[in-house]
């Protein structure tokens, strides 16, 4: 099999397009980690929220049960947390979250699954 090797006629221009699509695309990763950062703060707040009106005794079966599984969330984020600590942590976290993805075990938050939607809030319940 040969090699061959691409010469472009403006290797510069193609150098600046190529820097542009890699800015773009770490935007695009940024906001989307803005995004997700922002729902888990919001499920969070309303997590301590239903826990805090639970002695009360104002809280339904399904929030509660909304509240519980948003703890979990905190948890598995916890726990990744630890690994972010390590020293090859670029390396580590994608390979757990694989590993976890391979045996079928949600590693992520629900608000950081890959391929998920974001939750919408439905206010007819209340």
């Amino acid at each position: 099999m040969r090699l061959i090797k691409v010469v472009h006629k403006a290797p510069i221009r193609v150098a600046r397009i190529s820097k542009k699509r890699q800015q773009i695309r770490l935007r695009r990763a940024l906001v989307g980690l803005k995004i997700a950062l922002a729902q888990e703060k919001q499920e969070t707040r309303e997590m301590l929220d239903i826990y805090k009106r639970y002695p009360q005794g104002g809280v339904s079966k399904q929030e509660l049960a909304a509240a519980n599984q948003q703890f979990f969330d905190i948890l598995k984020g916890l726990g990744l947390g630890v690994f972010a600590l390590l020293p090859f942590a670029p390396i580590t976290i994608p390979l757990i979250v694989k590993l976890g993805q391979w045996l079928g075990v949600d590693v992520l938050p629900s608000s950081f699954s890959i391929g998920k939607k974001p939750k919408s809030k439905d206010k007819s319940t209340d």
